[in-house]
This record gives structure tokens, sequence and C-alpha cells, in this order.
């Protein structure tokens, strides 16, 4: 792990994060306030927090790249992906009920999931060897959430925050990634029977399996790899969604089928 995890001006950010999201009241930019900068310092923040849960007693599941959408990095003024960790206790399947309860400032994204399904570990994988290390493809819907007030926040707020992750949802029925056009998909969220947000494939770093590749190839990068078994979530494929309590969110993503959810 690195070092910089152990440098108590890290620590005393990590436990910013972790207070605002256990009392579910946003703070100012860590950044800011702490004096964060560059992304080693925000990835150790973020592995302190991470350990925190696991020590706890929550499983790492999957990953999440974020920030992959030139209209959801211009809603929130970056220029670059970020990754952060998925949780046992994030999931939730198709139709479920999402408890508002969990989450402080929360924002859906349509996305294309994949199921790792061998491990990649070692040296950054090729293309080929990332294609083969996956299963299946399923539509999804990411709940993001910040610990940033009014989600004013940089590259190094959202990374620290584990990469605004909030929740998921996965869609039922997994295809098989070679039977699909993924670039071409487009993508259609619905908030209560009305169309809020649009998109395509595309529009995640030009094809979500580029997204779940520069994924694979960084966690490798990283010393970390992923597992057969988890959930890779690739990224937006239009712009994020405010939701309420009450909220009924339907996405439709083109051969993949639609995944929804109520938020209660």
């Amino acid at each position: 792990m690195n070092d910089l995890s152990f440098s108590p001006g890290l620590q005393d950010a990590a436990e910013a994060l972790w207070t605002a999201r256990a009392r579910r009241v946003p703070i100012g930019q860590v950044s800011v306030s702490h004096g964060l900068s560059g992304l080693d310092s925000a990835y150790a923040v973020a592995a302190i927090n991470a350990r925190r849960r696991i020590a706890e007693g929550a499983r790492v599941v999957g990953k999440k790249v974020g920030l992959t959408s030139r209209s959801v990095q211009q809603q929130l003024g970056v220029d670059q992906p970020d990754f952060g960790l998925l949780f046992d206790d994030m999931e939730f399947l198709d139709g479920d009920a999402v408890p508002m309860s969990r989450l402080i400032q929360p924002k859906a994204e349509a996305e294309v999931a994949f199921v790792v399904s061998r491990d990649l570990s070692g040296v950054p994988p090729s293309y080929s060897e990332f294609l083969a290390a996956l299963a299946y493809a399923l539509p999804a819907l990411e709940i993001v959430d910040s610990a940033i007030a009014d989600w004013k926040l940089t590259l190094v707020d959202t990374v620290a925050d584990n990469a605004s992750c909030g929740l998921y949802v996965l869609g039922n029925q997994p295809i098989g990634i070679g039977q699909l056009a993924l670039g071409e998909l487009g993508l259609q969220l619905d908030r209560n029977g009305r169309t809020e947000s649009v998109g395509s494939g595309a529009a995640c770093l030009a094809h979500p399996l580029r997204a779940a590749y520069w994924l694979a190839r960084t966690m490798a990068a990283r010393g970390e790899g992923l597992r057969a078994g988890e959930i890779i979530l690739s990224g937006a494929l239009g712009p994020m969604v405010p939701v309420t309590a009450g909220d009924l969110l339907m996405a439709r993503v083109g051969a993949l089928g639609s995944v929804s959810c109520r938020m209660v």
C-alpha cells in the first residue's frame, strides 16, 4: 500500500469524508480544506476508507470507471477518467427499491456493466487478453453520490471520495459481449416517465470496452488487477440526472435491454 496513506493529513481527509457520509452531511472540497494535491494523495485517501470498510466486514465486488462521458466531465469540470471500488452492500437488482437513506445528494446515470470471467493481474493486459477475461455485459444504473457540497468538486475531490460511488442497479439478463455493437448502443434514461438523459455507447471514452480496458490496465499498473466475478461499471453513456425520493428510474440501453429502480 502507498506509504502516503499513513500521512496524518491524508488520514484527516479520509476521516472528514467518512464522517460526512456517515452523517449524510456534505462538506467542502477536501482538496482545499486538507491541502490535497495530486492523484496519488487522492487515491491514498480513498484507500484509507476502503480499508476501514473492509475491516467492518464489507467485500469489494467490483470497480467503477468514472468521468468517461464528455458531458459528465463538463458537468464536473474535469478532463480524465477515475476509478472507485464497489462493495457488496452497494448492489441492487432490476426493479428493486433503492434507499435514499444511504445517500447524500444522488444523481443517476446509465451504463454498461461487464462481468469479469478470469483474473487479470500482473502486467497490464493486451486488448485481446482483456477481452478474453470478460464474460458478459449487463445494463446498469449507477446512483452516484458525492460527499462534497453541491457537487462543486475537483478531480482530486472525487477520487478521494471513492470516485463519488453511491449505489448501483444491475439488469437481469447478461449478454455475451461478442454479440453486441457496444459503441453503437443508444441510451434513454427516464425519470417518472419523462426522458431526462439520452446518449450512446460512443459517449463512454468512444466505446464502453475501451473504458473498461483503461480500468484493467490502470489496476494492473497499480499492482491490484481485477478478479473473476467482479463487476465493472464502465461509465456514463449520457448526462447525470438528479434524483429524489419517490422517483422511478428506467434506463433503456439498446440491445442490452432495460434496467429500473425506485428511489424510496
